[in-house]
């Protein structure tokens, strides 16, 4: 029997390929995680007190089963934590119980530790680098909040990172998608570019189910869709641009950053197609298959368009489709 063919993209990394779909996208998120120059397990930026706390979640798109983990510290690939809470699930229980779709903090710790997952002391996943930020960011903090800096100081923009995921799909109409992030962003009115500190235990939509990812097919397997968001919002929960945007540059938030990868199957068509959406100025993503292992990766930006009386306003949602 031939192994089906795979496709799996990711944004903000390189891709992976192997016959679980589950364990695809795990593999290439684990990957994310331990690359302390994104914002996912170690070199997560740090919350107001210093701690990293992540946030995660997978979901098959066959059986719509679902796992994730929010505000945990200590845990070295907490993708890997939210495929065991999913694979938890399908477990019977004599008493009767419910199995949980989602496991958070002390917990969800705990948990990884019973399921013989990689757990380590949590001052050994913060990086130089997000200590460094952290400082700078925590002073800035302090002084808007006593009155001692003025609250239109810019921040960088590349003080900024958010969340990683990948979505993927096999030629027998299987999907899934995983993300995983720092548990959560906290964003004040004023400084622009926002404040990546958020108050401890504090979980984000990464770990929410519907909200962080998603995966659906037909029971034929003919279409389905798989999804992994990428913002610094809760509000991301609803669309993009009116639910999104516009409210979020209602309240305050000048450049409100978010964005979607999303992979699609369609009845007749042998190959997945891909899509990007983002309100951001760009987006990093990666994709590779079965039967192309070698990862096309690239920086997505929206063009830039001179504006003018005959010119169109700027459109807050850049959307783009790529050929896999």
């Amino acid at each position: 029997m031939l192994s089906p063919t795979i496709y799996v993209a990711v944004h903000a990394g390189a891709g992976h390929h192997d016959k679980d779909l589950r364990r695809v996208v795990e593999r290439a998120i684990v990957e994310l995680e331990d690359d302390e120059n994104l914002n996912a397990g170690t070199g997560s930026n740090l919350t107001l007190d210093g701690t990293a706390e992540c946030d995660a979640a997978i979901m098959d798109g066959r059986t719509s089963e679902f796992g994730s983990v929010g505000a945990v510290p200590g845990v070295k690939n907490p993708i890997k934590l939210a495929k065991a809470i999913l694979c938890h699930s399908r477990q019977f229980d004599g008493l009767g119980r419910i199995p949980p779709l989602t496991l958070v903090s002390s917990g969800a710790r705990s948990f990884a530790m019973q399921s013989g997952l990689e757990t380590v002391d949590p001052e050994s996943m913060i990086s130089k680098r997000a200590k460094e930020d952290w400082q700078k960011w925590i002073e800035r903090y302090n002084g808007v909040r006593q009155g001692t800096m003025s609250e239109s100081t810019a921040l960088p923009n590349c003080a900024i990172q958010d969340t990683v995921g990948a979505v993927a799909w096999d030629s027998c109409g299987n999907v899934a998608a995983g993300v995983s992030r720092l548990a959560e962003s906290l964003q004040i009115s004023g400084l622009a570019g926002g404040l990546l500190l958020k108050h401890s235990g504090r979980v984000g939509e990464a770990a929410i189910f519907g909200a962080g990812c998603w995966a659906q097919q037909s029971s034929g397997g003919k279409t389905g869709v798989a999804c992994s968001i990428s913002d610094v919002h809760d509000v991301l929960i609803n669309l993009l641009t009116e639910q999104f945007y516009r409210p979020a540059v209602g309240y305050g938030i000048s450049r409100p950053n978010a964005g979607v990868l999303l992979l699609t199957a369609e009845s007749g068509n042998s190959k997945p197609r891909l899509w990007c959406a983002f309100t951001a100025e760009g987006m990093a993503i990666a994709y590779a298959s079965s039967e192309k292992p070698i990862s096309k990766a690239t920086i997505l930006r929206r063009p830039h368009i001179t504006s003018g009386p005959d010119l169109p306003e700027k459109q807050p949602v850049y959307i783009t489709a790529l050929s896999m």
